[in-house]
Formats: structure tokens, C-alpha cells, sequence
């Protein structure tokens, strides 16, 4: 069985090079994730190619291995379904589970793993948006398009939530801006670099780097 680090390593390089699965994660952007220094995330990828998890390779950084993303997508999929299960049935906010997941997500077995997403009935989604992988790694949930993108004059729902600290999940909800709304778009601003937005009576406006963090699915 993995290693609380080695799943931490394998959880963070799959994330890194999620929007291009061809790329490689730099040993600093890997450092940067995790916080940890780039001579301990060294020291790690060595430990990682040594297994088959990844395929480190000086200078250009380092790919996991089929092996290494069937690791992470177990990984991701306790971290996800516990997080739902913590909202779902001991009524933890959004912006509250993560931090808890991280803890847990090395403790849990796949067994109550599968019990947890049985009795939740299978989902495709975890709080946020973010897919649940399968038992068997695949999903279904399609990826959306950023705010940022959307027209004035669109409707919208708000489908996935990339941007997941504490103090942004709050203030989205203080917005009524919550997975499955329904937003109208009424202005998008290039020059002024913000987009604004209605859910029901209240209008928010959101600067360009936080539209870019929230995935809509065009009505």
C-alpha cells in the first residue's frame, strides 16, 4: 500500500498536468504545491521512478505512469466522496471539507470507500463540482466552460468551482452562487476586466481571475 507522501505526490503531479496530460510538473511547481523544498521533491521523484509510479526525467520534469494515475484517481476519489459524504450527512459547509478530506483520505479503505459511494447513491460530482472517479477510474462529468467566457445576455449554470479556498467557497455562497444555479449573465466588461452576474435577485460583480475559476454550463 502507498504512502501518505507518495499518494500527496501522485495526487498533486496528476492535478498539475491535468489540462495537458502530455506535459510534465516541475520539481518547483510540485514543491510549490505541496510546500515542501525542491530538494525533498528531488528526493521523492527518484523514490517514485524507482517503483513505476512516475517517469522522472532530468531537466524535464517528471509524468506519471499508467500505475501513477490509477494511484491518484483512488486517491481523488476517497478525497471527493468523503467530502460529500461530510455535506451531506453531518452538514459541513463546502468551504469546511477539504481540509478534513485531506486527513482522511489516507485513512479510509476502498472498501468503506465503495460503501460511502453506494449509499450516496453513485454520485458523479463531490461538492464542488470536481468528478468522482469510478472504482475503475473513469468518470462522466463533462468539464464546462470558465464564466469568463460567457456573453452578456446568456444564462448559465454554475457547474464546477476550480478555485476551492475557504475564503473564495465563502464568499461565492454569500453571492447565492452555489453548484446548480441558474446565473444570467448582464455584463461582461474587457475593459474594466469583470463580469457581472444575477442569480435571482442579487448581482454580483466578479473580476476576470475569479470568472476564470468558476465553470458554467451554457443554458
Amino acid at each position: 500500500m502507498a504512502s501518505l507522501t507518495i499518494e500527496n505526490y501522485v495526487k498533486a503531479i496528476y492535478q498539475l498536468t491535468l489540462a495537458e496530460p502530455e506535459a510534465a510538473a516541475s520539481t518547483g511547481a510540485i514543491a510549490s504545491v505541496l510546500q515542501v523544498s525542491p530538494s525533498s521533491v528531488t528526493s521523492m521523484l527518484k523514490t517514485l521512478h524507482e517503483q513505476g509510479i512516475a517517469d522522472h526525467r532530468r531537466y524535464e520534469g517528471v509524468r506519471l505512469t499508467e500505475k501513477g494515475v490509477k494511484l491518484a484517481l483512488r486517491v481523488l476519489r476517497r478525497h471527493r466522496l468523503v467530502e460529500l459524504f461530510l455535506v451531506r450527512t453531518l452538514n459541513f459547509s463546502w468551504d469546511e471539507v477539504h481540509a478534513e478530506a485531506e486527513n482522511m483520505e489516507h485513512a479510509v479503505s476502498d472498501l468503506l470507500v465503495d460503501r460511502i459511494d453506494s449509499f450516496l447513491g453513485f454520485p458523479a460530482c463531490d461538492p464542488h463540482g470536481d468528478p468522482i472517479p469510478r472504482a475503475d477510474g473513469s468518470h462522466s462529468v463533462s468539464p464546462g466552460v470558465p464564466l469568463l467566457q460567457c456573453q452578456a445576455g446568456s444564462t448559465c449554470h454554475l457547474h464546477r468551482v476550480l478555485d476551492q479556498k475557504p475564503e473564495f467557497l465563502r464568499f461565492l455562497s454569500d453571492s447565492q452562487l452555489e453548484i446548480g444555479c441558474q446565473l444570467a449573465i448582464l455584463q461582461n466588461d474587457s475593459v474594466a476586466g469583470t463580469i457581472t452576474v444575477q442569480v435571482a435577485e442579487q448581482r454580483t460583480i466578479l473580476g476576470y481571475e475569479a470568472a476564470r475559476q468558476i465553470m458554467v454550463e451554457l443554458v
